[in-house]
């Protein structure tokens, strides 16, 4: 080819680390990244969640101290999950005023409220007996309007208690509209909601199970939560349904396995848009890395940044802190 012509090289672009971080076309932040947290009401001492390496079951002591590591390495949120010692089937802790997240967060609000964002995990599924993520009728199914009530009564609590955020994550419908007409009607109007709108039923949860002891007693929730194989479209239809609601985000849920999801959504909506980087994937990572099969610091990189490329504006992660430590 003649020299008027050179040969394009876009490896030239590429050759050294500094010239790559120069040109880097996705950047995580810390402030993106938001930490799942569970806190368990009577014990004394942290429990290890057996198939999540590295993350706890917290006393209230032992979660203000992850927050607050939280917040020096400057990651943006908290998502807090409570795992109440006595569980029916109305899921009644979820509303008391001194079940174990509303106490909790009375605690992080004290203490780290103002250098962090606190959110709160909106269902039933970690308070029932049943493992369900809502009431159940007579023959067993989740009936959806009186569940609503239930809701909307849990996000009024946890606003009480110091939540920034709320988070409904049990795919029923009308969902954001009860909660939105609650905390309005309650004084909270300020209070934004991140819908989780887009949640599948998952193979990718069996750690959360464990770790929230809310794996369900009997069925499964494919009936409220989507179907992987579902019809197109439907995520979208989710999403705006939220968006009518009052939702003020929207959230994808499992992440990695629904990165066209993601996409999908952040090309047609204007509110920010978070993706859940859930336990299975947290604990595939952990797994196979302990088994020395992955570098593990890299494919943990990677995934956060395929996410964020994907078009997620905040990732939930057990890896926040730790990651916003490295992005320092």
């Amino acid at each position: 080819m003649s020299a008027e012509f050179p040969v394009a090289r876009p490896r030239r672009l590429r050759r050294t680390a500094p010239l790559r971080r120069m040109v880097a076309g996705t950047r995580l932040h810390p402030a993106e990244l938001i930490l799942p947290l569970f806190v368990k009401e009577g014990i004394t001492e942290p429990h290890p969640v057996g198939s999540m390496p590295g993350v706890l079951q917290h006393t209230r002591d032992s979660l203000r101290k992850a927050a607050h590591e939280a917040a020096e390495a400057g990651v943006g949120g908290l998502i807090l999950f409570g795992v109440p010692l006595h569980k029916d089937g109305r899921g009644s802790a979820a509303d008391d005023p001194e079940g174990i997240v509303q106490l909790a967060l009375a605690d992080l609000a004290a203490e780290v409220g103002d250098a962090l964002v606190l959110i709160t995990d909106t269902c039933l599924d970690e308070y029932t007996d049943h493992g369900h993520c809502g009431l159940l009728t007579p023959a067993g199914e989740v009936d959806n309007d009186a569940t609503l009530e239930r809701y909307a009564s849990a996000a009024l609590a946890q606003a009480r208690a110091g939540a920034q955020v709320i988070a409904p994550s049990g795919m029923m419908d009308g969902q954001v509209a009860a909660i939105r007409a609650a905390l309005d009607g309650g004084g909270f109007p300020e209070i934004p909601i991140l819908a989780y709108s887009a949640k599948f039923a998952s193979g990718f949860y069996g750690p959360f199970r464990e770790a929230a002891e809310c794996a369900p007693q009997f069925g499964d929730r494919n009936a409220y939560q989507q179907d992987p194989a579902g019809p197109v479209g439907e995520s979208l239809r989710e999403v705006r349904l939220d968006l009518a609601e009052g939702a003020d985000a929207v959230m994808i849920k499992p992440a990695l396995a629904y990165l066209d999801i993601l996409r999908q959504v952040r090309d047609v909506v204007e509110v920010p848009v978070a993706a859940y980087q859930v336990s299975g994937e947290y604990a595939m990572v952990e797994a196979a890395a302990a088994n020395g099969w992955i570098d593990r610091e890299r494919v943990i990189m990677e995934s956060l940044v395929a996410i964020k490329r994907a078009g997620a504006d905040l990732i939930l992660t057990y890896w926040a802190t730790e990651v916003a430590r490295r992005l320092a």
